[in-house]
């Protein structure tokens, strides 16, 4: 039997202009949970599609249970016994779970689908692995965690030797993530190999066993989990050591520009309130479903409040729309920045100065000349890695499609900028590069709220943390009293 089940040997790809990938090798045991780490842009996802047969390599080899093997498609990944799971899952929502198990290779029993026998094989994968869902679901029903088990499922039921799981914990909760977990190693001691890609180090660390890093499209090492600390990962993925994780910028903090008294918005705010002072970063921290999302929306005017007043500059405001919101010089960075932040198919400049259009051309004819100057010096201040402002936004790294949305808002010239989960999917250079850019937000001396759900990140940030637990706030903790378990209780005040 040979060691690897899988091995990728001195890959290389090219597209005009650019080498992705300059030798590169990874090589993956039965039974081993390997992490593949690096930044955006590193090489990470061309070498999963080279291996899933999206993409073909300019040079290497490809090596299965010992045999050379060649890969012209996703079908034939899967009839070798390699799945991959993305990270933006897209199920048929409108079919059920057995139906999502089976596409594109469905049972029959003569010219007939056998839906029968796909139902019963699925309900009997479903009860080995423990998971509580029907065969018969329909995926719409189901939460992001339970979809992500059916392509877990989908996986086993092709016996699939080699499973990428890209980014699998980015947008589901604890909880969530402890039962993956617990199938993971359910595979692991079934032999199954696991492909782990994440930007979350305490999770490289609770569950891989080996790490490869990959650093501008090329091999830098691999080696054991265990071997390795965070900070020599860190170094291995950026070439240089970040003595700061967390660089809190010195800040003169002022008067109160933002109060909110009272706010609800149905059952899932509840008579919030709170105040933001110039110059300071405010941290909303609290468990998946808390609200804090829902609070900067209806603070937004994205959503429509059912009680209490917000104030600017301690005068009472009406925000009922966006649009009222962005004239009293609010600014959100929303979590999900592919759908609500950005246009995929626009360009850099595009996005950039999207939501000051009317104001930067007030004809209505579009000066592509500034455009690009305004985006060029966004491109420059915020250090946005694009060839150009012509480029599409969809080409960019998450890192840097990040910074786009916060041009974005930027250009409005707001005093109140609220980030929620702003370095979501980002790799740890990237992070970094945010962070620097709330410090100097708040040194510029504008008013900063960030929401986030990593709580070393929010205290970290953070002057002061505001927690909130089923749409109510439940603790404020000033900087000098941060603790996670404090954090923690207030964020499970349950029903109280």
């Amino acid at each position: 039997m040979a060691e690897f089940v899988l091995e990728m040997n001195h890959i290389a790809k090219s597209f005009p202009g650019v080498k992705v990938l300059d030798d590169v090798t990874l090589r993956i045991r039965p039974g081993e949970v390997h992490a593949l780490m690096g930044e955006n842009g590193a090489g990470k996802s061309t070498l999963m599609k080279i291996l899933m047969g999206i993409y073909t390599a300019d040079a290497g080899e490809l090596v299965f249970d010992g045999q050379p093997f060649t890969v012209r498609n996703p079908r034939d990944a899967m009839d070798r016994g390699i799945a991959m799971i993305h990270q933006e899952l897209n199920p048929i929502l409108d079919m059920q779970v057995y139906e999502n198990i089976y596409i594109g290779r469905e049972k029959k029993r003569g010219m007939l689908v056998d839906q029968k026998t796909m139902q019963k094989e699925t309900a009997a994968l479903l009860q080995k692995l423990g998971i509580d869902i029907s065969a018969t679901a329909y995926m719409r029903d189901l939460s992001v965690a339970q979809c992500q088990l059916i392509e877990i499922v989908k996986a086993i039921s092709i016996e699939a030797k080699v499973i990428v799981m890209d980014e699998p914990t980015s947008a589901i909760t604890d909880r969530e993530v402890d039962t993956l977990f617990t199938q993971i190693r359910r595979l692991r001691s079934e032999g199954v190999a696991i492909i782990y890609i994440s930007h979350k180090m305490d999770e490289i660390f609770k569950i891989c066993d080996t790490i490869t890093v990959l650093r501008d499209g090329k091999f830098i090492g691999t080696d054991a989990a265990a071997h390795m600390t965070s900070e020599q990962l860190i170094r291995m993925m950026v070439g240089r050591d970040i003595t700061e994780v967390f660089p809190k910028a010195d800040a003169q903090i002022g008067e109160t520009l933002l109060e909110v008294r009272g706010l609800s918005m149905g059952s899932r705010v509840r008579n919030v309130s709170f105040t933001l002072r110039r110059g300071e970063v405010l941290g909303i921290a609290g468990l998946v479903g808390a609200g804090r999302s829902e609070l900067v929306e209806t603070i937004f005017g994205m959503r429509r409040k059912s009680a209490g007043d917000i104030l600017i500059g301690g005068k009472p405001v009406k925000l009922d729309t966006p649009a009222h919101a962005i004239a009293h010089k609010l600014a959100l960075i929303t979590e999900d920045r592919k759908f609500t932040g950005l246009n995929l198919d626009g360009s850099v400049a595009e996005n950039v100065t999207l939501v000051e259009l009317k104001r930067l051309f007030p004809s209505g004819l579009i000066d592509h000349a500034k455009e690009k100057s305004i985006a060029n010096r966004y491109i420059e201040e915020l250090s946005i890695k694009t060839p150009g402002p012509e480029q599409l936004v969809g080409n960019l790294s998450g890192g840097n499609q990040q910074k786009v949305v916060i041009a974005k808002w930027l250009v409005t010239e707001p005093d109140i900028i609220i980030l929620d989960e702003p370095t979501r999917g980002i790799d740890v250079g990237a992070k970094r590069d945010i962070y620097l850019l709330i410090g100097e937000m708040v040194q510029a001396g504008k008013a900063v709220i960030v929401i986030s759900s990593e709580i070393p990140e929010v205290m970290g940030l953070a002057d002061r943390i505001i927690v909130m637990a089923e749409g109510r706030l439940t603790g404020e903790v000033e900087r000098s009293a941060f603790s996670q378990e404090r954090i923690m209780t207030y964020a499970a005040q349950f029903g109280e």
